[in-house]
């Protein structure tokens, strides 16, 4: 439609005596409709429709702006799919334009064109974590969350796996999950510099032994990115951003899980309803249909999972049943005493095995921060009973009552009354001459 611009340079044009036909082949427009708007003054105004004839009635518009009111930050394709589960039967450019009408454009206008990076099937997977903490801290989950993201760059096909911690640990069992909820291993794993994985040396990066180690194990390549090329790594950066401002946000309106495990789980529906079964912007194409042929170019998982535990020796006490874990003690059988002792523990999980011999001795969940040592029941009496006996064999002796006197016993002579010859004793033994004692004088 002309604008109010283009038919004042139309007049201009007819000043200096342009045809229509000139004129038109000028701006683009019919002949016909430049020599309709000339004769009419200009063109016609612009429709109005009454607030009862919008698709966005004053009802809808109520409730989107409460949704707003409530979360600034609520993107229209968010607000699209709330208001149609709760009714709605509009299309989503017209929620959009009603958004854009109330707090302007999203983007700006890019500094410099861009082109899409392109890989073959099966060739690279992106891999990278996103840091989710405000917003947990914000609903009251936890002080820290990180988003583990992993995509096929092909496909599109993507896994979110929410999580505590950013360490190798994590990154290994982000990117095994991913391998398994793909049924396969692509030939190269590109991320940046994670100081978990790796250490700079300039430009190069050089891959820690536990990350080869990974990489031989699952027969692909980790590779890091250069400093500042943010463009190579784009497919896993800019999904984070429906994270962010999509999903996290939706679930603000919709109930915020208890914990990391409802978390997760919605986290797989949401992207099976609105990521992996829908028509992707750049492709053309739903990624689940991309996946269907990119998953027959992967590589076959290995036998044998990756251990992604944490696993650490430890040495207990020679008199203490104890072990020490992150500065608290746990019990172990007795007669682990001073034996050297295996503590493994999940990422996922707040369960403490240790074994001894290859052998599971003891289970504890882990305990609150201040504890200062958890017992195992059983592991309990058995130390007491053992420290007992320890004591009983080295400090007590058992005391017995005397047995009563017998007759014609040993030590111990009864005699008859009466007067008895006692032959006299020698003196001539001492040296004293001094003393005489006489024979009668022993009575």
């Amino acid at each position: 439609m002309m604008t109010q611009e283009e038919f004042m340079d139309v007049l201009a044009m007819k000043r200096v005596g342009m045809t229509y036909t000139e004129i038109a082949t000028e701006t683009g427009y019919h002949p016909a409709t430049i020599a309709k708007w000339c004769k009419e003054g200009g063109p016609p105004s612009a429709r109005t429709v009454g607030d009862e004839d919008r698709v966005v009635d004053p009802r809808w518009a109520d409730r989107l702006n409460s949704l707003l009111i409530g979360n600034t930050s609520l993107l229209a394709t968010s607000l699209f799919e709330i208001v149609r589960a709760e009714g709605f039967d509009g299309s989503y450019p017209s929620v959009a334009r009603w958004v854009r009408e109330q707090r302007g454009p999203r983007f700006r206008r890019a500094d410099s064109a861009s082109v899409p990076i392109e890989t073959a099937p099966g060739v690279e997977a992106q891999f990278d974590f996103a840091d989710c903490s405000a917003w947990s801290q914000r609903v009251g989950l936890g002080p820290v969350l990180w988003c583990f993201g992993m995509v096929l760059c092909w496909s599109r096909w993507r896994l979110w796996w929410f999580t505590t911690s950013v360490d190798r640990e994590h990154t290994f069992e982000g990117v095994v999950r991913f391998f398994e909820a793909a049924g396969g291993v692509p030939q190269l794993c590109r991320t940046d510099r994670m100081g978990a994985l790796g250490q700079s040396q300039g430009r190069r990066f050089k891959l820690h032994l536990p990350t080869l180690e990974f990489a031989r194990h699952h027969g692909t390549e980790i590779k890091a990115c250069q400093p500042g090329d943010a463009k190579r790594k784009g497919k896993v950066e800019r999904p984070f951003r429906d994270l962010r401002e999509s999903f996290l946000e939706e679930l603000v309106v919709t109930g915020v899980p208890d914990d990391l495990a409802g978390l997760n789980s919605r986290a797989r529906l949401w992207l099976d309803e609105r990521v992996h079964d829908r028509r992707h912007r750049t492709t053309g194409v739903a990624p689940i249909v991309r996946f269907a042929s990119e998953h027959g170019f992967l590589k076959s998982l290995p036998p044998r999972r990756f251990d992604t535990d944490y696993v650490e020796a430890r040495r207990v006490h020679q008199a203490l049943p104890f072990i020490e874990w992150e500065r608290v003690r746990y019990s172990v059988p007795t007669d682990c005493l001073g034996q050297l002792v295996e503590v493994r523990k999940p990422v996922d999980s707040n369960d403490l095995s240790v074994l001894s011999a290859g052998r599971v001795v003891a289970t504890h969940r882990l305990a609150d921060v201040g504890t200062v040592e958890v017992w195992d029941p059983a592991h309990r009496v058995a130390a007491e009973l053992s420290a007992l006996a320890s004591t009983q064999r080295r400090h007590l002796q058992l005391v017995r009552e005397p047995a009563p006197p017998t007759t014609g016993s040993v030590g111990r002579i009864e005699l008859p009354g009466g007067d008895f010859d006692v032959a006299p004793p020698d003196l001539a033994r001492y040296e004293s001459s001094d003393l005489v004692i006489e024979s009668g004088d022993l009575g």
